[in-house]
């Protein structure tokens, strides 16, 4: 989607998680037990546990936990039926949200209207050494840590292809999209593919989670993800 500076790649709802390093909130991650130490996720270990020695474990290809949101998760701002009347709808609503002219604020409170409460927005960042790790973004981390930045340089991103599949009430988009620092720019800054997950509640269709990675010399997409000639 959106992603960070135009060098360092990894955007999606593209190309702009740039300022997406590690949220502000984030605490680093946890020193692995010393030998012996019991481990658990999440829950410390019964002090009468046996002091019974654990394997290292490998710690999830996750950059950084999920920060708190600026606002409680709770109800959101109301949505134009028309935004969420459809698959269509609604993924073109995605898109039109973030984009604009250099200088145009953008109206977040109808991003945030799409998205069920704790929805995310997930960057998948390659590792210099390898292999890729998430980021984890509720909207608020969106719009706080990107917002400012694609309103003060233009960012117009546009779907170019797209493949769905959907199972009663859900829906999963894969979206192949364009980057553009301005509307008319002959070629786009950056390309990949955002993989959006929706939700049909009886009344209308939610954004779940938007998922994404882009285009790099070693990850280019395939001739099926791309635009029939």
């Amino acid at each position: 989607m959106i992603r960070s500076k135009p060098p360092a790649r990894f955007p999606g709802l593209a190309a702009l998680v740039a300022g997406l390093a590690l949220c502000a909130c984030e605490s680093p991650p946890a020193a692995p037990a010393a030998k012996g130490a019991a481990v658990s996720a999440g829950l410390s270990a019964s002090a009468a546990s046996p002091p019974v020695a654990s394997p290292p474990v490998a710690s999830p290809p996750v950059a950084s936990a999920p920060c708190a949101s600026a606002a409680p998760l709770g109800p959101r701002p109301p949505a134009s039926p028309a935004d969420v009347a459809s698959i269509d709808a609604i993924v073109a609503a995605l898109y039109d949200t973030i984009s604009g002219p250099a200088g145009k604020r953008r109206d977040w409170d109808r991003l945030r209207s799409l998205f069920v409460p704790g929805g995310r927005l997930v960057p998948a960042v390659e590792r210099p050494s390898g292999g890729a790790e998430v980021r984890l973004l509720d909207v608020e981390d969106y719009v706080r840590r990107a917002g400012s930045r694609i309103e003060a340089e233009g960012f117009f991103e546009r779907e170019v292809s797209r493949k769905i599949e959907a199972f009663g009430n859900v829906a999963h988009v894969f979206s192949t999209y364009e980057s553009r620092r301005a509307a008319g720019d002959e070629k786009p800054f950056d390309r990949g593919i955002n993989s959006i997950q929706l939700l049909k509640d009886g009344a209308r269709w939610w954004v779940v989670s938007v998922y994404w990675d882009s285009e790099r010399p070693n990850n280019p997409l395939p001739e099926k993800y791309l635009p029939a000639r």
